[in-house]
């Protein structure tokens, strides 16, 4: 059955280097069809659906919507908002009050969540209507999907931030502490592993939320590498938790939280400054150093993997494909065919939305404090033909006269 009417394409939740790739893919995929009456963008995701806050995108020329995809961050804005049913059921009523008979959200898995509900809507009133939640993350923490769009971009401003953090760290030699995003997932923290060249560089110690995070064996590896090389380097995610699964900064600070009652992990300093008093007490070491990437990681200009960009922007012309084409709902996923190939396929909506997908056990070493092969295999084609590289002068000393 061919419906005809409107489309309307929003981008939820954090921004990314390439997530307008995923908006010009689906914008421009959806202009060739004849039954498409208007393609809008809604302004700050699904609050500007419901104020109406739409843009015509129709009447944007193409050679504008390809310089924006080249633009990092979200064009149209975003928002912080979850909606509930309620929240829900006045989207679909905007949506049925405007003709909109095609809705492509772009975001994570509160945002598929989003599109489940505003679909059952649709289906409820038996309202002809296709809804696709198009994936968005740099935590690459999306179920079905091998890697998400966003994720290796900012994996490869990881890799190259901590490249320069270890040739300072190499020059200035003492502890420094890097803390990289990353609630409830590795995976951008992990990325860090891929600055490593010649045997001594860092990160010599990459902590991830997926394991617990022990104060004693923290301490105990630290003064391990830094009685071997003098230094030590150390990525470690912001969701790091204890036994317990507490977050390490309540544990070190006083508790913080945000607009949604989540523990602020993001957005201060306190975690790395906080290890790193840990570690001055403790071992008594006295050049000790942290940074918090922060939002630096999610849309860095000029720091984007070529892989990333074509993939954002081929999951928006699926979206439009499924859903104008062949008539059907769901979420785009990505998998891995090959190395290194992909294909892009559709699942339900249930199966991506409020899930959360860890690190696998392979990816991480024994002691949980590093990652494994098999994990650098996995990211490495991810990153693009351009990742920038390191060296150190490779020759000898001269002899000593005096000494």
């Amino acid at each position: 059955m061919e419906l005809q009417g409107k489309v309307v394409v929003a981008q939820g939740g954090g921004p990314t280097a390439v997530i307008n790739q995923s908006l010009v893919g689906a914008v421009l995929e959806s202009r060739k069809f004849p039954q498409i009456t208007r393609v809008y963008g809604a302004v700050n995701g699904v609050n500007g659906i419901i104020n109406e806050n739409f843009i015509d995108l129709t009447q944007e020329t193409t050679n504008n919507l390809e310089q924006v995809a080249n633009t990092p961050s979200s064009a149209l804005f975003s928002t912080r908002d979850k909606p509930d049913e309620a929240y829900c059921r006045e989207i679909f009523k905007v949506f049925k009050a405007h003709d909109v008979r095609y809705f492509f959200y772009i975001g994570g898995n509160d945002s598929a969540d989003t599109v489940r509900i505003v679909n059952k809507y649709a289906e409820s009133e038996d309202y002809q209507f296709r809804a696709i939640h198009i994936p968005k993350t740099i935590d690459n923490d999306l179920l079905m999907n091998d890697h998400t769009p966003g994720y290796p971009s900012a994996a490869k401003f990881v890799a190259q931030a901590f490249m320069g953090l270890n040739l300072d760290n190499k020059a200035l030699p003492g502890v420094h502490i890097g803390v990289v995003m990353g609630r409830d997932a590795g995976f951008l923290t992990a990325a860090a592993a891929m600055a490593k060249k010649y045997p001594d560089d860092g990160p010599h110690l990459v902590y991830l939320p997926e394991r617990p995070f022990k104060e004693e064996e923290f301490l105990m590896d630290v003064k391990s590498v830094y009685d071997k090389y003098g230094r030590c380097l150390i990525a470690v995610s912001e969701g790091i938790r204890n036994e317990e699964g507490q977050p390490i900064i309540t544990v070190l600070k006083e508790r913080e939280v945000d607009a949604h009652g989540n523990v602020q992990l993001s957005g201060t300093g306190a975690l790395g400054d906080s290890l790193a008093q840990l570690i001055k007490t403790k071992l008594n070491i006295d050049r000790v150093r942290s940074d918090t990437l922060g939002y630096l990681q999610r849309s860095f200009l000029g720091c984007v993997s070529e892989v990333d960009q074509k993939e954002a922007r081929e999951v928006g012309e699926k979206a439009a494909q499924f859903a104008i084409w062949h008539n059907i709902d769901g979420s785009i996923t990505i998998n891995r065919t090959g190395y290194y190939s992909v294909n892009y396929e559709i699942t339900d909506f249930e199966n991506v939305a409020r899930h959360t997908k860890s690190m696998p056990d392979n990816f991480i070493n024994a002691r949980g404090n590093y990652v494994t092969d098999d994990f650098i295999h996995y990211l490495q084609p991810l990153l693009g033909r351009d990742l920038l590289q390191a060296s150190a002068l490779r020759a000898p000393m001269a002899r000593k006269i005096l000494r």
